[in-house]
């Protein structure tokens, strides 16, 4: 079993206000990062996608919904049936995450979605290129927005932690021959809400996980002890994932959010009182767009330090603040040098189109493909970000409702 695979999320953001009161500085070209849009599917309407060798020739492929497409050429081979989910204007994939689950050494695809409320995972057959995936059921726990592929208990594998809306949950690959097994992990429901998120809040070498809600702390036996929830903070309908990391170097872990169905970006500075009792305060990072659903840190500008990557989900709902404004891509980098105890982000753009001028006024009206201009970029439910193209820099893939294309980077 592939026991490290490389994942990250992206999230596509999008700038709708001229004024960006809410950054702490001026947007700034990256003079040494130039990016360039491929089509892969402009027609795709697909929100989830991952990126792995899935016929074994040492390129790196995508896949994407109901198919995979083929490097270099990203020739389409579709091998399932994805039917629209219960509502019509999305479809029952909201996470396609590569593992070798069966031990075969194919990397298969890890899935889950929220109207069929199922985890799932897809089996890459090998052999002939359309052959079909079959999909196997892991478990129902519920409506799953999407998720993520981390090695939650560091035993050097990967679990998959779905974003539940009814409980905190993470699925442990226990054994794959003869049959494929997984092990559930119940946190509780005290945490459950729209997002969940990683990192390592109390410096206990442990990853936490992250909710709207509060955290749980990881004990020291993550698979049989409970997780202590700690409800201090509530993050609203954020953004999946949450992301844990200490921004301004006082070696505190704080907390990168934003928000999944209104505008604004954020961050929370982990501190303590006089008392020694952990303390959050909110800062805002930039609050001109909305439906902020993926975002990840990637080293977009090869320095060693990784940026804040993220974006608009295009139409995460089809009436919601923001939904019909302009799409676009963002990365922002922190200077921890800027302000004392705040410092200042910088806003980075890689891509921008054109807003839903003509969109229906009506929301069961809208439609993606129909009302922005083709080949409008936009976030989905993820968006890796990895060198699929083998030149030493870090790329973007974004899928969406507005279609499915690849973000080289030409970082000189």
């Amino acid at each position: 079993m592939n026991r490290r695979i490389k994942w990250a999320r992206t999230l596509l953001t999008l700038s709708v206000i001229c004024s960006l009161a809410a950054i702490s500085s001026a947007q700034e070209p990256a003079e040494n990062v130039r990016w360039r849009k491929v089509t892969i599917n402009d027609q795709s309407q697909f929100e989830a996608c991952g990126v792995a060798d899935f016929n074994g020739d040492g390129k790196r492929d995508i896949f994407c919904g109901d198919s995979w497409y083929e490097a270099p050429a990203w020739t389409r081979h579709k091998v399932r049936d994805v039917p629209p989910s219960a509502n019509p204007h999305y479809y029952e994939d909201f996470a396609d995450c590569p593992l070798d689950c069966n031990g075969d050494g194919r990397p298969d695809i890890v899935t889950c979605n929220y109207f069929g409320r199922r985890v799932g995972w897809v089996e890459n057959p090998g052999g002939d290129a359309t052959a079909p995936w079959k999909e196997h059921l892991i478990e129902t726990p519920g409506s799953s927005e999407t998720g993520e592929l981390i090695d939650l208990n560091n035993d050097g594998r990967l679990d998959f932690l779905p974003n539940v809306g009814n409980t905190v949950v993470w699925y442990e690959l226990v054994e794959q021959k003869p049959k494929v097994v997984w092990k559930k992990h119940v946190l509780g429901p005290e945490g459950a809400g729209h997002g969940i998120g990683v990192g390592d809040i109390n410096s206990d070498g442990r990853l936490d996980v992250i909710t709207p809600k509060g955290w749980y702390q990881q004990p020291l036996k993550a698979d049989t002890e409970r997780w202590v929830f700690h409800k201090e903070f509530d993050l609203g309908a954020a953004s999946i994932f949450i992301l844990g990391r200490d921004i301004d170097g006082d070696g505190k872990t704080d907390i990168v959010w934003g928000m999944g169905h209104n505008y604004g970006l954020y961050w929370l500075k982990q501190s303590t009182d006089a008392k020694g009792q952990r303390i959050w305060t909110k800062h805002d990072i930039d609050t001109s767009f909305s439906q902020v659903h993926t975002l990840l840190w990637a080293d977009l500008e090869g320095t060693g330090t990784p940026q804040l990557v993220t974006g608009k989900r295009i139409y995460a709902h089809e009436t919601e603040p923001g939904a019909t404004d302009k799409p676009c891509i963002y990365y922002f980098k922190f200077d921890r040098t800027a302000k004392a105890g705040q410092g200042t982000w910088t806003r980075h753009t890689i891509y921008e189109g054109e807003p839903a001028m003509n969109a229906p006024a009506k929301a069961q009206d809208r439609w993606a493909l129909k009302d922005f201009p083709r080949g409008s970029a936009g976030t989905g439910l993820q968006m890796p970000a990895i060198d699929i193209d083998g030149d030493g820099d870090v790329d973007l893939i974004c899928p969406g409702k507005s279609g499915l294309y690849l973000f080289e980077n030409l970082r000189k």
